[in-house]
């Protein structure tokens, strides 16, 4: 699997040695939240634009944000790879999905707990990445919810009937237990947060998350 850290609990006061020392992951994860859509607030695409003088990996943007048709060109200048909008927040999500790539990076879509994860069949074709919440979004450290396992073998289930291209990406909950649960299920990609950061060996705890 692919372990995408997520930074919101790293000290911010110390960023530049905070990314560095998460310098062996591949990916980078942007944890964007608004106030409105979910109750916390975060940085906005101001974050992308720092970081990328200090990072090189790639910039897995996610919007908890409740406009996100009118933002995302926003965090895609900034230096976005993959901006991923919530389902909840947009009335016409395929079309979203297509102005975002039409934009040169890749698109994805989330789901909170609480939503059917068939209702993201009608993208499904055409979608780069799903990201599976497996906490309610908003807030870092909380306990995985399992209900994330079934909606993750369905979409497997679905990519694989299908020849479908997506990743599946959870976030939430992360540990060396529920990778492990997660990967048995089909999921590509991690988001690994307070577990993360909580340790002092990161770069050797993100080769092992990996190869869980």
């Amino acid at each position: 699997m692919i372990c995408s850290p997520s930074f919101l609990s790293c000290d911010f006061h110390h960023l530049e040695s905070e990314i560095r020392s998460i310098s062996e992951a591949k990916w980078l994860h942007f944890d964007v939240m608004d106030g409105k859509f979910v109750i916390n607030t975060t940085y906005n695409y101001e974050m992308l634009e720092t970081i990328g003088s200090l990072s090189d990996q790639f910039f897995d943007c996610h919007l908890m944000i409740e406009d996100p048709r009118d933002q995302y060109q926003k965090y895609i200048q900034a230096g976005a790879d993959l901006v991923t909008f919530h389902l909840e927040a947009e009335s016409n999500p395929l079309d979203l999905l297509r102005r975002i790539q039409k934009s040169g990076v890749k698109a994805g879509i989330s789901i909170k707990p609480d939503t059917d994860v068939q209702l993201l069949y009608p993208v499904l074709s055409e979608v780069d990445l799903i990201l599976i919440m497996s906490v309610e979004p908003g807030k870092g450290g909380q306990k995985f919810l399992a209900n994330a396992l079934d909606k993750i073998s369905y979409l497997n289930d679905q990519r694989t009937k299908n020849h479908y291209r997506y990743l599946i990406e959870v976030d939430g909950g992360i540990n060396f237990d529920t990778a492990a649960l997660v990967k048995n299920v089909g999921c590509d990609v991690i988001v690994v947060g307070s577990f993360l950061f909580r340790q002092t060996n990161r770069n050797q705890l993100i080769k092992e998350l990996e190869h869980v």
